[in-house]
């Protein structure tokens, strides 16, 4: 059991960067009842696979809760029965919201993203959440993936203004940017 009060962490990086892999061994150290919540949705195979890849990676010890569209509910009903909440990702989460599948109008609106953070101040166990850096490359081409980049920054922003600490993954080295490692 964690003796070390709640905490949250927010760890930033690019893609294949390290940032789950970081998570997880923060899990291992901050406690034993873990929750993974999971943002992404399996539409393809090739998602399935990854999908399958990182429950593996995971071992049983976990309890998974899939939620494309709404993790603060999640945190509100169940945060408590866990001493580590992990939330992998929220990048994947904006944009399952902002561009949804099957041809469905966007889902996103600056309330889900208050619900979220208003989820997470209330810290009902260490919570560490995965969020893509997505402002260190060009500017976008179209009118969506630019209303992606800013909401994500924004979102990012927000999170860290409220984590007790940020960590940047850059080639699977962590720099910290808030607070210090657990």
């Amino acid at each position: 059991m964690a003796t070390t009060p709640h905490q949250r962490i927010l760890i930033l990086g690019g893609c294949r960067s390290g940032k789950s892999t970081l998570a997880l061994q923060f899990a291992a150290r901050l406690g034993r009842r873990k929750l993974f919540l999971a943002t992404a949705e399996a539409l393809d195979d090739e998602m399935r696979e990854r999908i399958a890849q990182h429950r593996m990676a995971r071992g049983p010890d976990w309890t998974t809760i899939e939620e494309a569209h709404d993790p603060a509910r999640v945190l509100v009903q169940r945060g408590l029965e866990f001493d580590v909440v992990l939330i992998d990702c929220l990048t994947v989460w904006l944009g399952n919201l902002l561009a949804p599948h099957h041809s469905q109008p966007s889902r996103f609106e600056p309330a889900r993203a208050q619900s979220l953070l208003d989820a997470l101040a209330k810290r009902p166990a260490h919570i560490i959440a995965v969020s893509n850096e997505v402002g260190l490359g060009i500017v976008p081409e179209n009118e969506l993936a630019r209303r992606f980049r800013d909401e994500q920054g924004r979102l990012n922003q927000q999170i860290a203004a409220i984590a007790d600490t940020v960590v940047f993954m850059a080639a699977g080295l962590p720099m910290v940017l808030k607070g210090k490692l657990p």
